[in-house]
C-alpha cells in the first residue's frame, strides 16, 4: 500500500472563533485519523526517532498499537518512560525532536508522532477507569522542589519504583508552568490535573503553598528525613530590556501576565486579580511564550496585538504551528524591529490625572542582520535614523526568564553559574551531596520535554545512590 506523503492534519477551531476564547485550539484526531497517521510509520530497525525524545518513548512500537487499534496497549508503552503523555503529545516540539530524525521525513512529510500519542492519552483518559496502581513501598524518602514537568516527572518514575515521594509546590495548584504559563488553549488545565492525580494514585504527596528557601530550607528537609532531595524549581525570574519606561503601568513580564490569566483567571468578567484588557498590545520577543503572551492579550480583547521581534522570521525561535495560529489569527509581527523605548502618559497640570503613568506608546528602531554570533545566527544590527513609534497600551515583556536565586541563597555549598542556574554533573547531582537539580533550574528556561527528561535523568541517579 503506497504511503501517504504528508502527515494527517490536526483539525482546529476556525481562526474567527478561537481569537475570542480559551477553548483548545487543536481538536484531536479520531480513532480513524489516528490508525492511519500511525500507519505511516516504517518501523525502521534503528528507530531514530527514539534517539530524538528526551524521555526515550517507544515510537515504533507505540504506533504499530496503533496501527492495530490496541489503543490502552499503546498508551501503556507510552507510560513505562513517560510521566506526561498527554502533556507531551500538545506542547512537545516534536518538529525538532522525534519526528526530525523520522526517516520518513527524508522524503516525505515525518509520522505525526505528536498527534497519535495526544491521541493515545486521550483515549486511555475517556476510557480508563481503574487507578493507578501503588507499587509496594521500599522504605526511602525522596522530596521534590517544584511540580513542573522535571519535578513531576522526577517524581513519577521515583514512585513506580516504590520510593515514598513528597512534591513541594510554592503555588496553590500543581503542575507548574504547565498551570501558570502555558494557555488553556494550548494545554487545558483539566489535562494536567489529570496527570497529576495519577502521580497520586502511584503515592506522591503533593504539598502546595509551601516555598523551599522560605517556609522551609533543603537542609530542613533532610532534619525531616528525606534522604535525596531534587530541586526543580524552574525559571520563574523574568528578564528585561532595561530600557526607559519599563516601569510603567501597562508593562508586563509575560510571566506575570500569563499567571494571572492562566492560574489566577484574570480572563473572567470580574476577576480578583485584574489585568489589563483590551487597547492596543505590543509582545516583545518571539518564542513560545511571546506566541502565548500574545494570543491571550487577544483572547482578553485585545483590538491589536504586534510581536516584536529583533530578528527575521528566519530565525523566530517559535514553534512553527504556534506562528501560524498566531498568523491566522490577526497577530501582526514587526520583524526586525526592537523597542527603545516605552513612552507614558505625563499631565504636568493634574499631578492627579489617572492617566498618569500609563502606557501610550513604544518606541522602536528598525534592524538588520548583520555578521553572526557566538551562537551561530545574525546578529542583529540597528539601522540608523529609522526610530519610530507604535501606539500601544500595553507592552508584554517575553524576552526569556531566569532561575530564582531563593534556592541558592539558602542553600550552603550550592554551586551555580553565572546566569544563576544550578551547576549539575552528568547525573543530575548538584555540588552537594544527595541533592540533585534538573529543568530550567539549570538551563534557564527551555521546554517542557527537555526538563522532563533532566528529571528521569535524576530520578534514575536517586534510585542507583539509594538502592546500591
Amino acid at each position: 500500500m503506497a504511503i501517504d506523503p504528508k502527515k494527517h492534519e490536526m483539525p482546529t477551531q476556525d481562526p474567527a472563533v478561537r481569537a475570542h476564547n480559551f477553548s483548545e485550539v487543536a481538536l484531536g484526531y479520531d480513532s480513524e485519523t489516528a490508525v492511519a497517521e500511525a500507519s505511516r510509520c516504517l518501523n525502521c530497525k534503528n528507530q531514530p526517532c527514539v534517539s530524538g525524545c528526551p524521555v526515550n518513548i517507544h515510537i515504533p512500537e507505540f504506533l504499530a498499537k496503533v496501527k492495530e487499534g490496541k489503543f490502552e496497549e499503546a498508551y501503556q508503552i507510552i507510560n513505562l518512560t513517560s510521566s506526561l503523555p498527554a502533556v507531551c503529545g500538545r506542547v512537545c516540539p516534536q518538529e525538532s525532536q522525534c519526528e526530525s530524525k523520522c526517516t520518513l521525513g527524508i522524503k516525505f512529510e515525518p509520522v505525526g508522532i505528536g498527534r497519535v500519542e495526544r491521541f493515545v492519552a486521550d483515549y486511555h483518559r475517556e476510557h480508563n477507569t481503574a487507578s493507578a496502581e501503588k507499587p509496594a513501598s521500599n522504605g526511602h524518602r525522596v522530596a521534590i522542589v517544584g511540580s513542573g514537568p522535571s519535578g513531576l516527572t522526577c517524581a513519577g518514575d521515583l514512585a513506580k519504583k516504590g520510593y515514598q515521594v513528597t512534591v513541594y509546590e510554592a503555588l496553590h495548584k500543581a503542575g507548574g508552568v504547565l498551570v501558570y504559563g502555558i494557555p488553556e488553549f494550548r494545554l487545558p488545565k483539566s489535562i494536567v490535573a489529570a496527570e497529576v492525580e495519577t502521580l497520586k494514585q502511584l503515592g506522591v504527596d503533593v504539598e502546595t503553598n509551601i516555598v523551599i528557601g522560605k517556609t522551609l530550607t533543603i537542609d530542613e528537609l533532610f532534619d525531616m528525613g528525606y534522604e535525596a532531595v531534587f530541586v526543580g524549581s524552574g525559571a520563574g525570574l523574568p528578564n528585561f530590556m532595561n530600557i526607559p519606561g519599563e516601569a510603567l503601568k501597562g508593562v508586563y513580564s509575560a510571566n506575570e501576565f500569563l499567571t494571572r490569566s492562566n492560574l489566577m483567571k484574570s480572563y473572567l468578567s470580574d476577576p480578583d486579580t485584574p489585568i489589563m484588557k483590551g487597547g492596543k498590545v505590543a509582545v516583545v520577543g518571539g518564542g513560545n511564550v511571546a506566541m502565548d503572551a500574545a494570543r491571550t492579550a487577544l483572547r482578553l480583547g485585545a483590538e491589536k496585538v504586534y510581536i516584536v521581534y529583533r530578528r527575521s522570521m528566519t530565525e523566530l525561535p517559535a514553534r512553527k504551528e504556534e506562528v501560524e495560529h498566531a498568523q491566522e489569527e490577526g497577530i501582526e509581527f514587526l520583524l526586525l524591529h526592537n523597542p527603545t523605548e516605552i513612552i507614558g502618559f505625563n499631565n504636568p497640570d493634574d499631578p492627579r490625572d489617572e492617566r498618569n503613568g500609563f502606557v501610550t506608546g513604544m518606541k522602536c528602531i528598525k534592524m538588520e542582520l548583520g555578521e553572526p554570533d557566538e551562537k551561530g545566527r545574525r546578529r542583529p544590527v540597528p539601522i540608523e535614523g529609522s526610530e519610530f513609534t507604535i501606539d500601544v497600551d500595553t507592552v508584554i515583556m517575553a524576552i526569556g526568564t531566569s532561575p530564582n536565586p531563593l534556592i541558592k541563597n539558602t542553600t550552603n555549598g550550592l554551586e551555580v553559574n553565572n546566569r544563576g542556574g544550578i551547576i549539575v554533573n552528568e547525573d543530575g547531582l548538584t555540588s552537594r551531596e544527595g541533592i540533585y537539580a534538573g529543568g530550567d533550574a539549570v538551563t534557564g528556561a527551555a521546554t517542557v520535554i527537555s526538563a522532563m527528561g533532566a528529571g528521569k535523568l535524576a530520578a534514575k541517579s536517586i534510585d542507583e545512590a539509594l538502592s546500591a
